[in-house]
Protein backbone atom coordinates (compact mmCIF):
# COMPACT_ATOMS: atom_id res chain seq x y z
CA UNK A 1 0.00 0.00 0.00
CA UNK A 2 1.46 3.55 -0.75
CA UNK A 3 2.47 5.81 1.88
CA UNK A 4 -0.17 8.30 0.22
CA UNK A 5 -2.79 6.06 0.96
CA UNK A 6 -1.69 5.04 4.35
CA UNK A 7 -1.89 8.12 5.41
CA UNK A 8 -5.68 8.55 4.12
CA UNK A 9 -6.20 5.42 6.49
CA UNK A 10 -4.78 7.39 9.33
CA UNK A 11 -6.83 10.48 8.03
CA UNK A 12 -9.92 8.88 7.74
CA UNK A 13 -11.46 8.38 11.16
CA UNK A 14 -10.23 11.91 11.75
CA UNK A 15 -11.97 13.56 9.39
CA UNK A 16 -15.00 11.90 10.76
CA UNK A 17 -14.28 13.51 14.17
CA UNK A 18 -13.28 17.07 12.54
CA UNK A 19 -16.21 16.83 10.37
CA UNK A 20 -14.39 17.15 6.66
CA UNK A 21 -14.21 14.86 3.92
CA UNK A 22 -11.00 13.07 3.15
CA UNK A 23 -8.54 15.11 0.66
CA UNK A 24 -7.91 13.77 -3.07
CA UNK A 25 -4.37 13.17 -4.23
CA UNK A 26 -5.16 16.96 -6.17
CA UNK A 27 -6.94 18.53 -3.16
CA UNK A 28 -5.28 17.76 -0.19
CA UNK A 29 -6.84 19.46 2.42
CA UNK A 30 -5.57 20.10 6.15
CA UNK A 31 -8.22 18.37 8.70
CA UNK A 32 -8.95 20.44 11.82
CA UNK A 33 -10.08 19.70 14.94
CA UNK A 34 -9.71 20.44 19.13
CA UNK A 35 -6.50 18.91 20.11
CA UNK A 36 -7.83 16.97 22.73
CA UNK A 37 -9.98 15.32 19.86
CA UNK A 38 -6.90 14.14 17.68
CA UNK A 39 -4.82 13.21 21.16
CA UNK A 40 -8.04 10.99 21.86
CA UNK A 41 -8.10 9.92 18.56
CA UNK A 42 -4.40 9.28 17.43
CA UNK A 43 -4.37 7.08 21.16
CA UNK A 44 -7.06 5.03 20.86
CA UNK A 45 -6.93 4.09 16.87
CA UNK A 46 -3.24 4.43 16.61
CA UNK A 47 -1.47 3.81 19.82
CA UNK A 48 0.38 7.45 19.23
CA UNK A 49 1.44 9.53 21.63
CA UNK A 50 3.39 12.91 22.21
CA UNK A 51 7.03 12.54 21.73
CA UNK A 52 8.01 15.98 20.64
CA UNK A 53 7.37 19.48 20.47
CA UNK A 54 8.32 22.83 19.76
CA UNK A 55 7.17 26.54 19.48
CA UNK A 56 6.82 27.65 15.97
CA UNK A 57 7.59 32.06 15.79
CA UNK A 58 4.04 32.61 14.69
CA UNK A 59 3.32 30.90 18.20
CA UNK A 60 2.08 27.97 17.05
CA UNK A 61 2.77 24.37 19.09
CA UNK A 62 3.96 21.67 16.69
CA UNK A 63 3.66 18.43 18.13
CA UNK A 64 5.03 15.13 17.00
CA UNK A 65 3.12 11.73 17.95
CA UNK A 66 4.10 8.68 17.14
CA UNK A 67 3.49 4.79 17.55
CA UNK A 68 5.40 1.54 18.98
CA UNK A 69 4.77 0.62 15.32
CA UNK A 70 6.37 3.10 13.44
CA UNK A 71 3.31 5.86 12.63
CA UNK A 72 3.73 8.75 13.53
CA UNK A 73 1.11 12.64 12.65
CA UNK A 74 2.49 15.84 12.93
CA UNK A 75 0.27 18.17 14.56
CA UNK A 76 -0.13 22.09 15.08
CA UNK A 77 -1.88 24.07 17.26
CA UNK A 78 -2.74 28.06 16.62
CA UNK A 79 -2.62 30.17 19.03
CA UNK A 80 -6.51 30.48 19.22
CA UNK A 81 -6.69 26.56 19.97
CA UNK A 82 -7.56 25.05 16.04
CA UNK A 83 -5.42 21.85 16.13
CA UNK A 84 -4.70 20.99 12.47
CA UNK A 85 -3.26 17.62 10.73
CA UNK A 86 -0.19 17.95 8.89
CA UNK A 87 1.35 15.05 8.16
CA UNK A 88 1.11 10.95 8.94
CA UNK A 89 3.20 8.67 7.70
CA UNK A 90 4.60 5.41 8.76
CA UNK A 91 8.28 4.40 9.88
CA UNK A 92 8.95 6.63 12.67
CA UNK A 93 12.59 6.00 14.08
CA UNK A 94 13.83 8.20 16.74
CA UNK A 95 17.55 9.16 16.68
CA UNK A 96 19.97 9.01 19.05
CA UNK A 97 21.23 12.43 20.54
CA UNK A 98 24.58 12.81 19.84
CA UNK A 99 26.02 14.81 23.05
CA UNK A 100 29.19 15.87 21.46
CA UNK A 101 27.28 17.85 18.75
CA UNK A 102 26.41 20.65 21.30
CA UNK A 103 30.39 21.37 22.07
CA UNK A 104 31.08 22.73 18.50
CA UNK A 105 34.68 21.21 16.47
CA UNK A 106 37.04 19.80 18.16
CA UNK A 107 39.92 21.70 18.91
Amino acid sequence: MSKFLKGLAVLAPLTVLAGTSLPSPSHAQTVCSTRTNFLNELLSQHKENPIAMGLAANGSVLEVLASKDGTWTILITSPNGTSCVVAVGDSWEALKVNKTADRGPAA
